[in-house]
């Protein structure tokens, strides 16, 4: 039997597994869209870690993790400076948001923006651009499915078929089950990526070189030296300039706390505590993704000139004598990289674009908590169809849309501190703000030659953001005092 074949079988064993976790969960909460969306709000530290943790192990940190150090060496390092910092926001306003859900119920991001801000069309705006945002990045993890099956199968899986095997398993039981669903499949799946991430990282630079440190003094011994030095190279091969490297940690930091599927899981946390602690915790799986990056950098003088440089870790199996059995629970472990992400973020989509979108223009026997449901789960197909075309037919490197996709959702970031803590904020500043910024960092996006210095596009978008929020807000009427009050005293 060609050794393809078993480790298909393996990835074929891991997703019956994962897909028999995900439905399991569906069972035991309320058919309603709190029970849907935020799990009747019952989700336990260990559920709620994995299921934020597990947001960075995606095809973003399996894939394109290791592509970055091998392509670019330093600039790779990016990923884990914003990934220690950005959490730290949702410690100060994850416990308000938690509250006020729980009292008002409130199960997206939008809904509570709206409320405070006193805008309908604040809510649609904010639903859009969710959506705009979540395409790409789903379309990044089903990208990095595609890789792995077609690489590990020699090519008889073809790219759309790979991508859509794994994520007919996710859209099912993001179907059945919502987000319980996705905190259990989660947790299973953050734990058997630890353990192959450590496994990997380890044990590459000893085959390859003796061990991590040898593998390092080699690559500073040879004419790729410059990838060891910060801030790293661009995709080019050219030196990249602390301009860049700094903005993008900046943005992504600024970003990561705001990200619908992120800010949505303060509603379905069982206590205060337990969103504390979480939060606290957070910074622990940045430890994991130092062996993800160590991948890539094992790679640089053993495989020189793999394009796409995204594939360079299931390549990398392909290349060594390892037992079929292993290198099957890695492609699984990878597959799980790509689903963890997945599930959560088609999951946060089709709510947003039900609950903060759609329910604004239904009539109101379409308004009802079972209809709701009801179209959540058709948006729920309608989504995966999009980011899988978008999956098949774009070029586009894995770390590349992830990124494009932090400027735009980083103009959310000023209206949540407005919200809580500048009691002139109001709803016109709000959607001025909003649309300025994202207005500005698409511009930016599309003419990177229009930038005065080369910052990342999202920062631009910010700085148009905080003064059209501000200047809006002190020229218009405030909201009114038990409204504010609600929010500061929350």
């Amino acid at each position: 039997m060609e050794s393809w074949v078993i480790i298909l079988g393996i990835c074929g064993l891991y997703l019956a597994i994962t897909l028999a976790m995900g439905i399991i969960p569906g069972r035991n909460v309320s058919n309603s869209v709190s029970g849907y969306v935020a799990g009747d709000r019952s989700m336990n530290l260990l559920l709620l870690y994995f299921v934020m943790g597990a947001s960075i192990f995606s095809s973003f940190a399996f894939l394109g993790g290791p592509g970055w150090a091998y392509s670019r060496g330093a600039a790779a390092f990016y990923i884990i400076a914003y990934g220690a910092t950005g959490m730290i926001p949702l410690y100060f306003f994850g416990p308000k948001v938690r509250r006020l859900g729980k009292k008002h119920g409130f199960v997206t991001q939008a809904e509570i923006l709206e409320d405070r801000f006193n805008s309908q069309t604040l809510s649609v705006v904010l639903a859009l651009l969710s959506i705009i945002v979540f395409i790409p990045y789903l379309t990044l993890q089903m990208k990095g499915a595609g890789y792995v099956l077609t690489t590990i199968s020699e090519g008889v899986i073809p790219q759309w078929a790979g991508a859509g095997i794994a994520y007919l398993v996710v859209l099912i039981y993001v179907f059945y089950s919502g987000v319980m669903g996705v905190g259990w499949t989660n947790t299973f799946q953050g734990i058997f990526m630890m353990i192959i991430a450590w496994f990997l990282g380890l044990y590459l630079p000893e085959k390859l070189f003796g061990g991590v440190g040898e593998m390092f003094t080699q690559i500073a011994e040879s004419d790729m030296s410059a990838m060891l030095t910060a801030p790293g190279l661009t995709a080019g091969g050219a030196p990249w300039d602390w301009w860049g490297f700094s903005s993008a940690v900046l943005v992504s930091a600024i970003g990561f706390s705001v990200w619908p599927h992120f800010f949505m899981r303060s509603f379905a946390a069982k206590s205060d505590k337990t969103m504390k602690l979480t939060v606290v915790l957070y910074p622990t799986f940045q430890l994991f993704l130092v062996p993800i990056l160590i991948i890539g950098f094992s790679a640089v003088l053993a495989y020189p000139g793999i394009e796409p440089a995204d594939t360079i870790l299931p390549y990398i199996l392909t290349q060594l004598d390892l037992p079929v059995i292993i290198i099957g629970l890695v492609c699984a472990g990878t597959l799980a990289a790509s689903m963890s992400s997945g599930d959560a973020i088609l999951h946060s989509a089709a709510s947003v674009g039900v609950r903060d979108g759609l329910a604004k223009f239904l009539p109101d026997r379409w308004n009802t908590d079972h209809k709701q449901r009801y179209l959540i789960r058709i948006l729920v197909i309608v989504i995966s169809l999009i980011a899988y075309y978008f999956a098949i037919f774009s070029d586009a490197p894995i770390v590349n849309l992830l990124l494009g996709s932090y400027g735009g959702v980083a103009q959310i970031f000023p209206l949540v501190v407005g919200m809580f803590y500048w009691p002139r904020a109001n709803g016109a500043g709000a959607l001025a703000g909003l649309c300025g910024g994202v207005l500005v960092t698409v511009l930016f996006l599309l003419h990177p030659e229009w930038r005065p210095v080369p910052l990342h596009e999202g920062i631009y978008g910010l700085i148009v953001n905080v003064i059209l929020f501000v200047s809006i807000s002190l020229a218009t009427q405030p909201e009114s005092e038990s409204r504010i009050n609600r929010y500061l005293n929350a």
